[in-house]
């Protein structure tokens, strides 16, 4: 078990994350007491998509290359219709994604984001929540899909959308001082 306040947690993204799923979590995992990081497949900064345009942008602390999962307690995905896009396709975000699902750490994926566990073969079997347009991708992966704020499988926390951020920020804190969950295949 790891108090929140113990917990090192890795956020990875890239251009095109949905701010508040980025920002939230990062924010608020921050405000109670965790070391947060924001890694990346490029370096620099990332940009954000807010709502319709591009928006702001947040500082990467490390490549996806140099994340090792004994580093850190918990991952957590942001969404945005680009950012899991693109992670998708990088060897190294990849890499990380399927070290940590294996892991038994908590995972967290919101919006588009379980685009990534769907990717690293992480759901099938599994109660999952997304974005309501990634439904069929999600039961076509195997993945038993359930309409509710949030949903957690073994320690893999998934989520709909903006709108539920506050329900999964307090999971991803709840998973974490579980520790770690013993994991069937999916």
């Amino acid at each position: 078990m790891t108090e929140i306040t113990n917990a090192n947690i890795v956020i990875l993204a890239t251009d095109g994350y949905e701010r508040s799923e980025l920002r939230v979590p990062y924010e608020e995992l921050q405000r109670r007491g965790a070391n947060v990081k924001i890694a990346s497949i490029k370096s620099g900064k990332i940009k954000s998509w807010d709502k319709a345009d591009w928006g702001d942008t947040v500082d990467v602390d490390l490549s996806a290359e140099d994340v090792f999962i004994r580093d850190f307690d918990a991952l957590v995905l942001p969404g945005g219709q680009i950012n899991p896009d693109k992670l998708r396709a990088d060897a190294n975000a990849m890499r990380v994604v399927r070290e940590f699902t294996e892991s038994g750490k908590v995972v967290a994926a919101i919006c588009h984001a379980p685009w990534l566990l769907i990717e690293a073969d992480a759901i099938s079997g599994r109660k999952v929540t997304s974005y309501g347009s990634i439904k069929t991708d999600v039961q076509n992966a195997g993945g038993i899909w359930m309409d509710e704020k949030v949903v957690v499988d073994q320690g893999i926390i998934t989520s709909r959308s903006p709108d539920d951020l506050e329900a999964f920020v307090d999971k991803i804190v709840e998973e974490i001082e579980e520790g770690r969950h013993p994991r069937r295949a999916a």
